[in-house]
């Protein structure tokens, strides 16, 4: 009995191995025929690698994406009243930025952008959510981020093609 679990076992262990060795790279070639560049996941090097024409910019640095993209800058100025560069100073990504951009116009936040962003980016920081129930308790906080992020994804998302 316990010889036939211990063979069922090493089996098992052996089927589910296989399919992880046989995928392994061997040293030397390339890529197999009809993969692209994009490494391990078989997507086309425009998707695998985060700098190619469709990559999603939203986790970029604001630094990065307004010194080649004037169109979201020009889109973060109308919505804060402020050169971009400013206004996303010190915001982890763009799309951290252009969130807060559009919770501060959607809820005509006391303080404007600036008393979002001074939530968000100061060294106690806090999330998009806590900030605004902080300066605003009345407003459903989550659906306002759900809304925020979702006006910022498509700005970006407008502005990058």
């Amino acid at each position: 009995m316990k010889r036939t679990i211990l063979t069922l076992f090493a089996a098992l262990a052996l089927a589910f191995a296989a399919p992880t060795f046989a995928q392994r790279s061997h040293p030397g070639s390339g890529p197999p025929p009809g993969r692209g560049p994009g490494g391990e996941s078989g997507m086309p090097a425009s998707h695998a690698d985060t700098g190619g024409p469709h990559a999603d910019i939203s986790h970029r640095s604001p630094d990065d994406v307004l010194s080649h993209n004037s169109a979201i800058a020009g889109k973060i100025k109308a919505l804060t009243g402020k050169d971009a560069q400013t206004a996303c100073s010190g915001f982890k990504n763009i799309g951290q930025c252009v969130a807060a951009a559009h919770v501060a116009k959607n809820l005509d936040i006391p303080g404007g952008f600036d008393a979002l962003k001074a939530k968000i980016t100061s060294k106690d920081a806090m999330s998009l959510g806590k900030a605004i129930q902080g300066l605003t308790p009345n407003a459903d906080a989550k659906a306002e981020v759900k809304k925020a992020n979702k006006q910022a994804s498509d700005d970006l998302q407008e502005t990058s093609s």
